[in-house]
């Protein structure tokens, strides 16, 4: 995904022959954030990045390094960038003088263990360790355990290692640094490495008008809300206590985008409280995140809790809610439960559909998967049989959505170089979209669908769609597909992957059988799930075959026995 601003030139990639490709990706980052977030940014913010601009290339290049790499200390006498062009020593000197580095940091315990060997530490920490009645040549995680409770601040490394010791600096504006990261990624699981080294202009991404009402960050307020958030799920993640990360858990916003990101920092925080045992917190946790895990989650407590009433009248009332198959499942097996202790009359259960199934009993191939064989032996002239598995479905929902899935809606797209919009498995995905896909499903309804689905075809080919995947989607199959395939039939397949596109894009059957000179009263097409010796369905596989049945779509289970195998026996 390309964001445009009309207002702004599109931004380049690097070449990657450019030994110094890392700095210009940087320098594309930075001047895309000013450009699109400048007024999410304080004055001397803005001057520091100025700044940044104004350093000569190889200060500049060394910058980008320190930031791209783990944490903010760094061992001066460690660079060895030679693309650099000058030694490492006079581009550090370019930035100290600029005021970007602490000369003198402070530094803990840890921070040193962390930067110095255990060779270097010995000679300078020896005394210490005799004062302490240990030995010098204790290994380095003794030797801290010694240490630590007699030097719980943090000190120069003069300090610690003497006047002597290899120099240690800190980037200081490393703070800046994360919040432009999270603007320009809309997150801060990326880091730098994995985006300036890897990832740009590897792929052709679907051009997104940007326009400052799509922004997930309005104000700078929602930066530091985002921030907040995550500095409270490093501390889970660092096993601070649940109910301590509890206090520090910022208010909700009326931000949606936000609001997702909240509802899944209370689903962790209610996980660890419940490890942790600190069940009301738990149950505190998820009944305040509109994650959809959260409500089963809260429901099975309240059952270990044996407080079935509460439980009781929190399922009845989910239960007229539009729930994907899974949490149907989870659900209908906690009120059967529940029903049980508290004699109340359980809902009928789903009735089973018959999935229908065939046996073939074929030749082991010598090379090639079960299958491969199933699609040769079945196929025909005029029935012919393609291995599609997730990929045919999904790439006609994407082709058809196209335009929907790339609308600049807040939260959606962040930079230039999104593969699909990043909040495609939110639980708000579709709501946000409703009107637009609801016009997507007119098409179907009138017949324009085919004409809309071959236009983004020819004219996006090649281009990154989280829906579609472009070598296996060739236009035989396109063609045939949309020949074959019942609009009421897409639209049933279309509304289902909807209703839950983190589980429901997987599941499909192996294969589809094409009929093209069928009548129009017949079918003309059948989805085939192979599976060989052995093999079982899995869940969400079941799931689709139900579906099928149900809506009476043409679809079956083939199960494949060697011929080989069976002589054996």
């Amino acid at each position: 995904m390309a964001v445009r601003n009309p207002k702004s030139p599109q931004p380049g990639t690097a070449d990657l022959n450019n030994p110094l490709y890392y700095l210009e990706n940087m320098e594309t980052v930075l001047g895309w954030v000013q450009s699109h977030h400048g007024d999410l940014l304080t004055t001397e913010e803005l001057d520091r990045l100025a700044n940044f601009h104004t350093l000569s290339l190889p200060a500049r290049a060394l910058l980008t390094r320190m930031v791209m790499r783990t944490g903010d200390l760094f061992r001066a006498d460690k660079f060895r960038y030679p693309e650099l062009g000058v030694p490492e020593e006079r581009a550090l000197g370019e930035i100290t003088g600029a005021g970007w580095l602490d000369t003198d940091p402070l530094l803990s315990l840890d921070e040193l263990f962390r930067l110095f060997t255990l060779g270097e530490l010995r000679p300078a920490l020896a005394p210490l360790l005799k004062a302490a009645g240990e030995p010098a040549n204790l290994p380095k995680s003794q030797m801290r355990e010694v240490l630590f409770p007699q030097f719980p601040d943090a000190l120069t490394v003069a300090d610690w290692l003497g006047q002597h010791a290899r120099p240690v600096v800190r980037l200081k504006p490393m703070a800046l640094f994360d919040r432009v990261r999270l603007m320009f990624f809309g997150n801060l699981r990326q880091n730098w490495t994995d985006f300036v080294l890897v990832e740009l202009g590897h792929q052709q991404y679907e051009p997104v008008t940007f326009t400052p009402d799509s922004r997930a960050f309005q104000q700078r307020s929602e930066v530091d809300l985002y921030l907040a958030m995550h500095q409270c799920r490093e501390w889970l993640d660092q096993g601070v206590p649940a109910h301590e990360v509890w206090q520090a858990v910022p208010a909700s916003s009326n931000n949606a985008w936000l609001t997702s990101r909240r509802d899944r920092l209370l689903l962790e925080l209610g996980r660890q409280a419940e490890r942790q045992g600190g069940r009301e917190l738990a149950l505190e946790a998820f009944a305040s995140s509109g994650h959809r895990e959260a409500r089963l989650k809260q429901l099975r407590l309240l059952e270990r809790m044996k407080r079935h009433e509460e439980a009781w009248a929190i399922a009845s009332e989910w239960q007229n809610q539009e729930l994907s198959d899974a949490e149907a499942q989870g659900l209908a097996r906690i009120l059967m439960r529940l029903a049980s202790r508290l004699g109340e009359i359980p809902p009928p259960p789903p009735e089973q559909p018959l999935i229908r199934d065939i046996t073939l009993n074929l030749p082991k191939p010598e090379v090639g998967s079960v299958e491969y064989a199933v699609r040769d032996h079945l196929h025909r002239d005029e029935a012919p049989v393609f291995y599609v598995e997730n990929t045919l479905i999904n790439g006609l929902f994407g082709l058809l959505c196209w335009q929907t899935i790339f609308a600049p809606v807040p939260g959606a797209f962040f930079h230039p170089f999104h593969v699909g919009p990043a909040d495609l498995t939110r639980e708000d995905f579709v709501s946000r979209r409703k009107a637009s896909f609801e016009q997507c499903f007119a098409q179907l309804a009138d017949g324009s669908y085919r004409e809309r689905i071959l236009a983004n075809y020819r004219a996006k080919q090649g281009t990154t769609n989280p829906f579609v995947i472009w070598p296996v989607l060739d236009e035989e199959l396109l063609t045939l597909a949309l020949d074959c395939l019942p609009p009421e039939d897409l639209k049933k397949l279309f509304r289902r992957l909807l209703l839950n596109i983190r589980e429901h894009r997987s599941g499909f059957p192996d294969l589809i059988r094409f009929f093209p000179d069928a009548t129009d009263s017949e079918r003309r097409y059948e989805m085939i799930e192979v599976k060989g010796p052995g093999d079982r369905l899995q869940d969400h596989q079941i799931r689709w075959l139900e579906f099928f049945a149900v809506e009476g779509i043409p679809a079956s289970v083939c199960y494949v026995r060697w011929q080989e195998s069976e002589a054996m026996e």
